[in-house]
């Protein structure tokens, strides 16, 4: 009479088992549709740029482009409403934007004040709606670097030299002949990789020096700036 009672714990515990695991993949099932986004854009400043959607969701009925990171009336720039096919003008338009039919976002002649996060709220059959965000980045175009040294002719053994990189850019390349600058306990960069410091300078640096700024949109080399070592 002892079996039944051990059978039937024993299908309980296979039970519970099997819902446990009907709950953890539960938990872990990927959602059915992919997020709505802005794709984040890079654009140089006086340009015109497109900022599109990816994963728009079907069915669409409308959509609001905003300002910032949040959906604030104040900041929304345009409305466009398919059915209607109507283009509304909103509190943060400027008269250089434009929502096109699949929601993509028109700027003309951007400029720096544009750059920033910005939010797309779609609207859905049902007062549904999705929202999403992304970045414009703006940039001004790389001007063409200046290479300055503290003294272009060093004895060797003795002297220390600083050749600094004046750009605009938010990046700087080091090359020595052409080549990357190979860097040592004797070649080292600023934090800013700006500043070149090589101390103390030896034979085997004397050569052609440029630097390379560039930011994501473009990119120009310094003049080359020749460096000549002295022997003692």
């Amino acid at each position: 009479m002892g079996s039944p009672s051990v059978s039937t714990h024993r299908g309980l515990v296979h039970l519970q088992g099997l819902l446990l695991v009907v709950s953890l993949l539960n938990f872990w099932s990927p959602p059915t549709t992919a997020q709505l986004a802005i794709v984040s854009t890079n654009v140089a400043e006086g340009k015109n740029v497109r900022l599109r959607l990816r994963n728009v969701p079907p069915n669409y009925t409308g959509f609001v482009w905003y300002r910032g990171d949040g959906a604030k009336k104040q900041q929304a720039i345009a409305s466009f409403l398919i059915n209607l096919r109507m283009f509304i003008n909103e509190a943060a338009y400027t008269g250089r934007e434009n929502v096109v039919y699949d929601g993509s976002l028109l700027i003309n002649k951007v400029t720096m004040k544009d750059a920033g996060v910005y939010t797309v709220v779609v609207n859905l059959p049902g007062s549904k709606k999705e929202i999403g965000f992304g970045r414009l980045n703006v940039y001004q175009p790389v001007r063409k670097p200046t290479l300055l040294v503290s003294d272009p002719i060093v004895t060797e053994n003795k002297d220390a030299v600083v050749l600094t990189c004046d750009t605009n850019a938010v990046s700087t390349q080091w090359l020595f002949n052409g080549m990357n600058l190979q860097l040592s306990e004797r070649r080292k960069l600023s934090q800013d990789r700006r500043s070149l410091t090589i101390d103390p300078v030896q034979r085997e640096d004397a050569g052609n020096y440029q630097c390379k700024a560039s930011n994501p949109i473009s990119s120009a080399e310094s003049w080359v700036l020749r460096l000549h070592v002295q022997h003692e």
